[in-house]
């Protein structure tokens, strides 16, 4: 077996590891390598698939084949770097990347990522070169931009011409929207100097973070590995809560500025930073020296900036329309939890008249499941979560007198399991919300045991096909228990239950002294971690499938709605079923309930009264043009580089999209709008009115 790690012997402060025979070459001295915790961590993750996975998992050589494959699709899906002569030099490693993994070797992992970096590199300066070339666009040449189902390039040459009519295409499409050439060519040169400034930023945990998902996405689509900080972004999501100063930064021009302050938290109540301020040096405490930021990564810096609660941050900061040479000025600033209420459940009332009569209807919109579990844990009673949330906006609604309520997922990735049953539990008095089988056989059954319900009049969901997970649990549980009416699309089908687990409570204690071993050696890592970030990351693991209390799994198929509406998005792309290695759909018994309503014959009623709706509105009839166009738009993979052609094509589709919107406009008494003039804001959502309008016939059959 070619194996060549070695865990504990140590040389000048370095992994001493004799060269793999495998690797022919050094790209570079620069090539980005793995960190010894790196390897720790990977052996740690093949055991804990093996032994712990929802499905049985064997990392053998079948499963390296794939693993090879998938890390490939994610450096280079378009096929627009690696030549066909780096995929043939890498395929000796397809069957050997098992045994890398269980040893912990990452050194092929991290010579394939290197071999990218390199052409990705050399393609965007020879982009940038091709930038000054004098093109023809009366030539009626296409660029191929979808290459995924396309060979790997044959050569450099023939890399050059799809790159060479990338560029051509970049400047056609600024061509045709009536910009000079000075200033298409100063655009895409700050476009592609900004590529290679990114590509230069990527450090080994990035390569790391792709390498493991390639792996752990061998086994299924949603057991997932996060490097520290990806961490602890993920969990600050869920918890829809940080702690640091509460505000967005984004990279402009190797510089990080302001680009949102948020409500509530600690530079909103100083009043002391704006948006568009520019931070170029940031220090920790009264007393820390300054480090210049300028030029960082964005993720490096926000480490810099956040931290725990109470601690002081202190900013030099060049203010909105000051040149950089400006002198900055220093603000100090004391962390602390910022709550993301944008995030966050929230509602509108919409008036609906139907037969000449008016309903008020509330309608929740619920971002995702989410819960502090921190803040839960330490027993604050003002935690933050989604049913917590939902309950007071039901409240509110309830002293509005609305008619009905209508739950709006559509986009909702799931999240908090727990969160899922306790909303569910606002709307059925008590009983069984949701199955839950692990690898074992087991079946939890999990109910809501409080009585009280927030809402007990007309009930809509809505969904679409990116409605997901604890979606799909909530959802299900009301139409199965009859409490309410499904509204949109068939969901996505994630029927799987992950648990996030913090690697540091894997990896064996003799590792961690080895580890620290090695760092007290000098053998440290480069990348700054989070002060809230778990030191190993965290892998989100499939243990156990959802399953409805009818014994229906939500996995694969999701959750059919009532009332279905076309969408754009086709199962066979998006979705669950759309995964090559998605678990399968299933039954088990149906658990102990008692519906609350059969609803059968009320859902004929809404049907029957929706389809005649339909065949003379005006918005599902441009839905459905909308959904031959993106099916249009889906098969298509190249585009014409004439630029007379690219110009008609491009004003065909904005006098389309002006009659279409003066239709609209005439149907509802309002001016037209001319050629160029831009369209008014509105609140114009066909799938949200036309559920509207099915609540209040359920408010009239009821």
């Amino acid at each position: 077996m070619l194996k060549r790690f070695c865990l504990a012997l140590f040389i000048a402060s370095t992994l001493a590891c004799e060269a793999d025979p495998r690797i022919s070459k050094i790209v570079s001295e620069n090539d980005l390598k793995p960190e010894l915790q790196q390897s720790v961590v990977t052996r740690s993750l093949v055991e804990l698939l093996e032994n712990f996975h929802y499905q049985k998992v064997f990392v053998n050589d079948a499963f390296s084949s794939i693993v090879f494959d998938e890390y490939l699709k994610a450096l280079d899906n378009g096929k627009s770097y690696f030549l066909q002569s780096d995929i043939a030099g890498f395929e000796k490693f397809r069957l050997t990347m098992d045994d890398d993994l269980r040893s912990g070797d990452l050194s092929v992992a991290f010579y394939i990522f290197n071999v990218y970096q390199k052409r990705y590199n050399d393609r965007v300066a020879f982009a940038l070169k091709e930038i000054d070339k004098k093109f023809d666009f009366t030539s009626n040449e296409t660029y191929t931009y979808d290459r995924e189902k396309l060979p790997w390039l044959k050569s450099e040459a023939e890399s050059n011409n799809l790159w060479s009519k990338r560029v051509k295409y970049e400047m056609l499409n600024l061509k045709v929207t009536g910009t000079d050439e000075a200033k298409i060519k100063e655009t895409l040169k700050k476009r592609y100097e900004n590529l290679i400034s990114q590509s230069r930023k990527f450090n080994n945990q990035d390569v790391f973070g792709i390498f493991m998902n390639s792996f752990t996405g061998t086994v299924d689509p949603h057991t997932n590995y996060f490097v520290p900080n990806r961490a602890q972004e993920f969990n600050e999501d869920l918890a829809r809560t940080f702690e640091g100063i509460g505000a967005r930064l984004q990279l402009e021009n190797e510089v990080v500025k302001i680009a949102e302050i948020i409500p509530g938290g600690p530079a909103f109540k100083a009043k002391t930073l704006e948006v568009n301020d520019r931070i170029v040096a940031v220090a920790q405490g009264k007393d820390g020296e300054f480090v210049d930021v300028i030029g960082w990564r964005l993720d490096v810096t926000v480490t810099k900036i956040k931290g725990p609660k109470g601690t002081i941050v202190r900013l030099k900061v060049i203010p909105a329309g000051q040149e950089l040479s400006a002198t900055p000025k220093i603000i100090e600033l004391i962390r602390d939890k910022v709550v993301l209420e944008d995030q966050s459940a929230k509602k509108t009332i919409k008036t609906i008249s139907q037969d000449g009569k008016s309903y008020k209807i509330g309608i929740i919109q619920i971002p995702a499941f989410y819960a502090d579990f921190k803040a839960m844990q330490a027993r604050d009673p003002n935690y933050k979560s989604t049913t917590r949330d939902v309950k007071l906006l039901l409240d509110t609604l309830k002293r509005e007198n609305v008619d009905a309520v209508v739950i709006d997922l559509r986009s909702n990735g799931g999240g908090s399991l727990p969160e899922a049953i306790s909303l569910s539990g606002l709307f059925i008095k008590s009983g069984p919300i949701v199955q839950v089988r692990d690898r074992r056989n087991n079946v939890d059954i999990e109910e809501d045991e409080d009585p009280a319900v927030a809402w007990t009049g007309p009930l809509g969901v809505l969904q679409d096909r990116f409605s997901a997970s604890a979606s799909e649990i909530f959802a299900g549980a009301i139409q199965d228990y009859g409490r309410g009416i499904i509204i949109g699309n068939q969901s996505y089908g994630k029927g799987t239950v992950q648990q996030g687990i913090d690697m540091g409570r894997v990896i064996g204690t003799a590792d961690k002294l080895m580890l620290k071993a090695a760092q007290t050696a000098g053998n440290k890592s480069g990348n700054a971690v989070g002060a809230n970030a778990p030191e190993f990351g965290q892998i989100n693991l499939t243990m156990a499938k959802f399953y409805r209390v009818n014994g229906s799994t939500t996995q694969h198929k999701g959750v059919v709605p009532d009332i279905e509406l076309p969408t754009v998005f086709p199962k066979d792309k998006y979705g669950e079923s759309s995964e090559p290695r998605a678990l399968p759909w299933d039954t088990i018994p149906p658990s102990n309930y008692m519906m609350i309503a059969d609803l059968n014959d009320v859902k004929r009623k809404l049907l029957a009264m929706h389809n005649k709706r339909m065949k003379t509105s005006l918005g599902y009839q441009n839905l459905l043009q909308d959904i031959a166009d993106f099916a249009k738009r889906e098969a298509e993979t190249s585009v014409t580089l004439n630029e007379v052609q690219l110009k008609k094509e491009r004003d065909d589709q904005e006098a389309k999209a002006l009659e279409r919107e003066n239709q609209r406009r005439a149907a509802e008494g309002l001016a037209p709008l001319k050629k160029g003039e831009s369209k008014p804001k509105d609140d114009i959502d066909f799938i949200r009115d036309e559920a509207l309008l099915i609540m209040a016939d359920y408010i009239q059959i009821k």
